[in-house]
This record gives structure tokens, C-alpha cells and sequence, in this order.
């Protein structure tokens, strides 16, 4: 009971039940927030602690920045959507705050769109080195079919695709990346696929913000020829799943295209399965499937494994 009178003080303002319906849109800066409701940033960040504090919303820094959105879980999500579900859909106010929103992630999608177009001949030129994405897409949902509750982690989330290809199966997923630029892209895919259960955040593969035991799948794909220490990557990945949960690595089998480390800033020149095994075996995860597919010159390699039952 004091839970809820708390939340409702919280949104008995104005300001307040307006940051609310737009943070139920997805994350939103404190920038992008003040731009939307036309009042200055100190305002709306004592209007957001306010919610923040009542459970209703919680923040993610990143860099520089923080992000608001609806809490994942808790007693105070089904409050916040219950409140707003309770909002005249014809308000005036609220009308004009969705078009300013509109706005903010249209600007938002040209600044992702910039990023990508100054980085993607390099992109383009990697992929024509291996198989088509599509059929590794096809591969991975194959090997991780979802029921539709499954709280799935995105390693290395980068523009987000890996969310798109697994987030309308599932109930939850959280995607992670060190780059601010690569989870403005994200941010961008995301909203134009209308996939309000997925969400990014800042976060070190090799630290990450969850405790353990929290998910029901893993994805790691095309991350770990970047990182110094694949095998810390993969136990930090495996310490989070659930028992019985499953991870999916994908990668490049070992290969001899040294460019890649200049151009592109592979540190390692792909993986042998027995390398990527003996790391989950590490980890506490059995080996269930490998799937190589081969391109030209370079073979991509999928890596399946489950989380060992709890004893």
C-alpha cells in the first residue's frame, strides 16, 4: 500500500504524468525530454529523480548521458501502465508531446543514419568476405527457438540487429555496447521496428550490470575476435544465464586474412571449435551444436551451449 501512494503522489503533477506516458515510448535523454516538454533540463531531471525514486522509472547513464524509460520489472511497472492506460488518448497536451517525440526520433534516426553511412563501406567490404547474413539469421533461429517469455542479453549489441532478429519472440532483451554511436544506431533500429521490449545500455561485456542468473539466452555475435580475453567474455556471458539456459556464439573459424587486424581491428583471426568449447566447458556450458557456414574466404561459425542444471 505504500508502495502505490507513493507512486501516485509521484504523478499527481502534470509534468510528471507526461514524462511518464513518453518515457512508456522507449529510452529518452534528459535533453530530448526538456526538448519535448519545453522546459529546462534542471526541471525535468527533478521531475525524473521524482519518478525514479517512486519505481516507476529507471535511469541508464551513459557517457555523458542519461537515459529514462519505464521500469523492466518490479511492482511498479504495473502501475505505471495501468496509470497510462488511464490517459485520454484525445489530450491535447499529450497529442502535441507524441508529435514532438516523433520529432526527437526522427533526429535521433538521421544522426544514427550519418554514423552508418561513414562506417559502412568498411562494413560492406567484411561482409562480402563471408555468407550471406540472412542465412546465419536462419541458422540462429533455428538453433534458439523462443516461446514468447524468455529474457534474452545481447553482448555487443552494436547497431542492434540481434535484437531485431530474436526480440518478437521473446519477452524481454537487453542489448549491451561500449560505443555510444553504435547504441544511437540501435536506439534508432528499434524504434523503427516498433520493438518496445527491447532496450540497450552502455555496459563492459567484461562487467556486466546484472546480476546472476538473470537470463534465459545469450547472443555474442561477431564480438569476440575484437576483445582481448574471449574466454572471461564468455564466463561474464555464461555467469548471467539461467541454469538450462542457452548461448550463442557466432564467429569466424580460423583464418588468414590479416588485414582484418588493421582495417578492421580484429585481434584474433577467428576460432577452432575445440578452442570455443573447451571455453564453455569453462564455464560451466555443455556444447549442444556447431554449425560452420562456409563463405568466401571466410567461414562463419555458430557455437551452441547450455548452462549446466543446477546440482
Amino acid at each position: 500500500m505504500n508502495f502505490l501512494l507513493t507512486a501516485l503522489r509521484a504523478v499527481a503533477e502534470p509534468t510528471r504524468l507526461r514524462l511518464l506516458a513518453l518515457c512508456a515510448e522507449g529510452e529518452l535523454s534528459v535533453s530530448e525530454l526538456a526538448q519535448i516538454l519545453g522546459q529546462s533540463q534542471p526541471r525535468v531531471s527533478r521531475h525524473l529523480k521524482l519518478l525514479t525514486d517512486a519505481g516507476l522509472l529507471e535511469r541508464v547513464p551513459e557517457g555523458s548521458w542519461v537515459f529514462h524509460r519505464l521500469v523492466a520489472e518490479g511492482p511498479g511497472l504495473p502501475i505505471a501502465r495501468r496509470l497510462i492506460g488511464l490517459l485520454p488518448e484525445e489530450d491535447r497536451t499529450l497529442a502535441l508531446d507524441r508529435e514532438r517525440l516523433n520529432r526527437a526520433k526522427e533526429t535521433r534516426a538521421r544522426a544514427a543514419q550519418r554514423y552508418f553511412r561513414l562506417n559502412a563501406p568498411g562494413w560492406d567490404r567484411l561482409r562480402a568476405l563471408h555468407v550471406d547474413e540472412a542465412e546465419v539469421e536462419r541458422v540462429l533461429l533455428g538453433l534458439l527457438p523462443t516461446d514468447g517469455d524468455e529474457e534474452l542479453l545481447d553482448v555487443g549489441t552494436g547497431t542492434g540487429r540481434m535484437l531485431e532478429v530474436f526480440g518478437p519472440g521473446v519477452r524481454r532483451a537487453q542489448g549491451i555496447d561500449l560505443s555510444v554511436e553504435m547504441l544511437a544506431v540501435a536506439r534508432s533500429n528499434l524504434d523503427r521496428a516498433g520493438l518496445g521490449n527491447c532496450q540497450v545500455r552502455q555496459a563492459d561485456l567484461f562487467q556486466l550490470p546484472f546480476s546472476e542468473e538473470s537470463f534465459d539466452a545469450v547472443t555474442c555475435h561477431q564480438v569476440l575476435h575484437f576483445v582481448d580475453d574471449p574466454a572471461r567474455a564468455i564466463a561474464e556471458s555464461a555467469r548471467v544465464l539461467r541454469p538450462g539456459g542457452r548461448m550463442l556464439v557466432v564467429d569466424f573459424a580460423p583464418h588468414e586474412e590479416e588485414d582484418l587486424r588493421c582495417d578492421h581491428q580484429h585481434r584474433r583471426l577467428g576460432f577452432g571449435d575445440a578452442e570455443v568449447s573447451a571455453w564453455f566447458a569453462a564455464s560451466r556450458l555443455a556444447t549442444r551444436d556447431v554449425v560452420h557456414l562456409a563463405g568466401d574466404p571466410l567461414t562463419v561459425t555458430v557455437w551452441l551451449g547450455a548452462k549446466e542444471e543446477a546440482a
